[in-house]
């Protein structure tokens, strides 16, 4: 999943029994046997009870990791019997928080199969065409970008890019406009014993000085934005960048409702936004677009 989550309940909230329920949405495992109402695909079974969307889902704790969020799309809302991002974000958050009795055991196992997922996929391990399978590749070249020294992320979602980082040692702070979801990586990273700083902020307000930190890192948010929004992230990018600004995009025909995007990108837009910083830079693609800025 990539750009942030936006104005969810706390997603470290304790539910007083093994299913979520936010008030918005329910969601719980499909027992074996169990006779739930709804309307069946191949992963969930969902229909609306009470003012609540109520999603059954048959997947069991192993599957539960970042690639559930593109079964949820193509599945619930591709197929339009869910709609709304914010819909898309409660469901993903529910499918996770019932895969474990508590709270934080159940996002730690998402981070675990993610992260796991990521690494077979830089070891040429697991399988083609799913989200993690795309996006394992933009992780690899972002962190052979970055250089020596501390990275900001900027708007780091669920953190996988700077949990990645600080596992070999790096020196990395994460930054979200989502406080609950900064909390929750905190939380997380604490967990497993790794250390990731934390922001909450918007991308084109970052609480750091100028020239503060060696690299900045903004991927695969741009897409997220409108162009004004967009250009006010990288002009802070740059603010902040003692020496590289990296920024990856992908490249789509048409901006993707489900995930939220606004506008699309291609290696001649990517191009100009780099002419207009007046900045040494460099343009080019892979599984996507990259657009690496020198600011020393």
């Amino acid at each position: 999943m990539s750009g942030p989550i936006t104005a969810l309940p706390d997603p470290l909230a304790e539910s007083p029994e093994a299913a979520y329920d936010d008030g918005v949405v329910r969601v719980a495992v499909l027992g074996s046997g169990q006779n739930a109402p709804g309307v069946d695909t191949v992963h969930f079974r969902v229909h609306a009870r009470a003012g609540r969307v109520v999603v059954h889902h048959r997947l069991p704790p192993e599957r539960v990791d970042n690639d559930i969020a593109e079964l949820i799309a193509d599945e619930l809302f591709r197929t339009g019997l869910v709609a709304g991002t914010d819909m898309f974000e409660r469901i993903l958050v529910g499918v996770v928080r019932s895969s474990a009795g508590a709270a934080l055991p159940a996002w730690d196992g998402f981070y675990r199969n993610t992260l796991a997922k990521i690494r077979g996929h830089w070891s040429g391990i697991g399988a083609s065409g799913t989200q993690l399978a795309g996006m394992a590749p933009v992780y690899r070249r972002a962190a052979d970008l970055v250089g020596p020294g501390r990275v900001l992320d900027i708007a780091s979602c669920f953190g996988f890019f700077p949990m990645l980082l600080a596992e070999t040692g790096r020196t990395v702070v994460a930054s979200d406009l989502s406080r609950g979801g900064m909390r929750l990586l905190a939380a997380v990273a604490e967990r497993r014993g790794v250390a990731v700083g934390t922001l909450t902020c918007d991308g084109a307000a970052v609480p750091l000085p100028p020239r503060s930190v060696p690299t900045v890192t903004v991927l695969h948010l741009l897409e997220h934005l409108d162009p004004y929004h967009a250009r006010a992230v990288l002009a802070e990018a740059i603010r902040i960048a003692q020496r590289r600004v990296v920024v990856a995009v992908p490249f789509e025909e048409e901006p993707d409702p489900v995930y939220g995007h606004m506008q699309t990108f291609d290696l001649p837009e990517l191009q100009v936004l780099g002419l207009e910083t007046g900045l040494p830079h460099s343009v080019s693609e892979y599984h996507g677009g990259w657009l690496v800025l020198d600011t020393d």
